[in-house]
């Protein structure tokens, strides 16, 4: 029956023009003809399509049949493979692009992650031989095509180990290698525009003709989009793995690819890069500078130089790593501000690399006024603090100790002073602290001698270590590490520091820390202790009468209340506490013992 009405309306057509053919005469070919190809007489519909006669109907109307069509190419049906594979190649030969165009994108969007390969595998060599017939004109059907083929293979896992990439478990390699054949001509065609414009001269411009200049434009445009979009995604996502790992990479090489082809349209990876701290001139007509040049692609941009060290090559060595670091400050700060691990992670790997390169104690203070110097760290203790990723939270902590190395005394002592006063985390204030501690006693060697830890200058640094946040109300164990650091610091001075040369200053400094310090912490212990003693017997009180009512004791976990615990747990718990209170006691009367001893020397 479909058989017969596709035969009756090609007839039909054949005494036509294709300008007279009507609607129902479209809609009974698009029918018969892709119900035949269902039903099996694919041999049939290639006979009808390969007849010279029908060649017209086939340049208007063949282009209905592509659905059925690549279904069975998907599959892969050998007993119909051979005669629809000749028909789909008859169609791109004969039918007119912009409706192929838009059949093939049609039969482009996919869900299943297998089947994405495979239809971008097919479809995107007969769409690239599509888009080359529409000559000048094709720049918004590229873009249009490019897009939809980004957004499929986003669809796709991503491999994460050196045998998923291997072996290609999820296709993507594959997809990204189809993705390059793909887009090489309109780049080779792109690049080819630009060198003959830079050859002609001033007077030749002027007569190319605003139009030429406008289509060219417009594809440059589309395939930097492209680019910039791919650094997003995949890449950005994609942890690419080195040579040593991993000899040929498929998703590595993809990336060099990505960057061989920004350079081919004119772009200069360097001026990408460090884009931050170099205007760049305005490109009359062309996109606005943060939809050219998207901040997340360039940050993906930076990791791929300086991590994994692509196109290195082409960055002029009068680049300094000051300056290096300055630029990717704004794409580190940017990767530390998202919650995505994989973003957290190449902003640390970007951070870390960035600081190896310098020497230590050479960064300037001056270099603390530049606003992403202090968010960056600020950054840094979200992912020491919150992250989920127990190796994320421990390499922030490594870098960000990385990062101090590298200031000076001047910017240490003002970068330390900073992080008192942002970080509010006990355990972020405490290691500052020991860092601190430890430059203190860099600058009390012989030799080592420095204004900012030492003397007058130190004084207000120390005030702010020895204070309790709230006074002798402060919860000590929350703030137990700042409370712990800070008396190990004040030890350390008493012992190190000798009353007759007092070069800290701490010994004139000694009876406002007495009054701002030891005494409110002093009452601090001893009614936390006695508040804890009472709960602790009346924990034991309940157990004994094994009284069954809800927990007296509520504990808290980053301000989350955790479930109500059993007797035992509240008896160790409430111990620890007490044993807790008996640590700070013993640190701070062997300060008071050492105070007393120097003092009557």
């Amino acid at each position: 029956m479909s058989l017969e009405q596709l035969s009756d309306v090609v007839q039909r057509c054949q005494a036509l023009s294709d300008d007279s053919y009507t609607t129902e005469d479209h809609d009974v070919f698009s029918i018969s003809g892709r119900t035949c190809i269902e039903e099996g007489n694919s041999v049939q519909v290639l006979s009808i399509v390969l007849d010279e006669k029908n060649q017209d109907i086939v340049r208007c109307m063949g282009w209905n049949l592509l659905p059925p069509l690549i279904q069975v190419l998907l599959k892969k049906q050998n007993e119909k493979l051979s005669p629809c594979l000749a028909i789909f190649k008859h169609l791109l030969q004969t039918c007119r692009p912009k409706e192929l165009l838009i059949g093939l994108l049609e039969q482009l969007e996919q869900d299943d992650p297998d089947t994405i390969a495979e239809s971008l595998h097919l479809l995107l060599n007969p769409l690239q031989k599509v888009l080359l017939c529409l000559g000048s004109r094709k720049a918004s059907s590229l873009g249009m095509t490019l897009s939809s083929v980004l957004d499929q293979v986003a669809k796709l896992p991503l491999p994460h180990t050196k045998e998923q990439e291997e072996d290609d478990v999820f296709s993507l390699c594959r997809c990204c290698t189809d993705l390059t054949d793909f887009v090489k001509p309109f780049v080779h065609e792109a690049k080819r525009h630009l060198l003959n414009r830079e050859a002609q001269s001033e007077n030749t411009k002027k007569m190319a003709g605003e139009q030429g200049r406008h289509e060219e434009d417009e594809l440059r445009t589309e395939l930097l989009k492209f680019a910039m979009k791919t650094l997003s995604h995949p890449l950005l996502e994609l942890q690419l793995k080195d040579q040593d790992t991993l000899a040929v990479s498929p998703l590595r090489n993809f990336a060099t690819e990505i960057l061989n082809t920004l350079s081919a349209l004119g772009e200069s990876v360097p001026n990408l890069v460090f884009q931050p701290l170099l205007k760049r001139k305005q490109v009359p007509g062309f996109l606005e500078e943060e939809v050219r040049y998207p901040k997340e692609s360039l940050a993906s941009l930076a990791h791929l130089v300086f991590v994994h060290h692509l196109a290195a090559d082409t960055f002029p060595s009068v680049f300094s790593s000051v300056f290096s670091l300055r630029c990717n400050m704004e794409h580190i700060c940017l990767l530390l501000s998202r919650t995505e691990e994989s973003r957290i992670q190449k902003g640390l790997e970007l951070y870390e690399k960035s600081l190896v390169r310098l020497e230590d104690g050479s960064l300037s203070a001056d270099l603390l006024e530049i606003k992403t110097f202090l968010t960056v760290p600020q950054n840094l203790v979200k992912v020491m603090t919150m992250c989920p990723r127990h190796d994320l939270r421990t390499r922030g902590l490594k870098v960000l100790q990385l990062s101090i190395d590298k200031f000076d005394t001047e910017a240490k002592y003002n970068f330390f002073q900073y992080m008192l006063n942002t970080s509010h985390h006990s355990g972020v204030e405490g290691y500052v602290i020991k860092n601190i501690k430890i430059q203190i006693g860099s600058a009390l060697q012989p030799g080592n001698s420095n204004t900012w830890f030492e003397g007058s200058q130190l004084l207000p640094l120390l005030r702010k270590v020895l204070s309790l946040p709230d006074g002798p109300e402060t919860d000590l164990l929350q703030y137990l590490d700042r409370i712990m650091e800070s008396l190990n610091l004040l030890r350390y001075l008493v012992i190190r520091d000798k009353v007759t040369e007092n070069q800290t200053g701490i010994w004139t400094e000694l009876y406002k820390i007495e009054d701002t310090f030891l005494k409110p912490l002093r009452v601090g212990v001893n009614m936390s202790r006695a508040h804890y003693e009472r709960e602790l017997h009346d924990t034991m009180q309940t157990k004994r009468g094994k009284v069954k009512e809800e927990s007296v004791l509520s504990v808290s976990v980053g301000n989350e209340k955790l479930p109500n615990m059993t007797s035992e747990s509240q008896i160790q718990a409430l111990h620890s506490a007490l044993h807790t209170f008996d640590m700070i006691e013993s640190v701070l009367v062997r300060i008071e013992e050492l105070t007393e001893v120097k003092e009557n020397l």
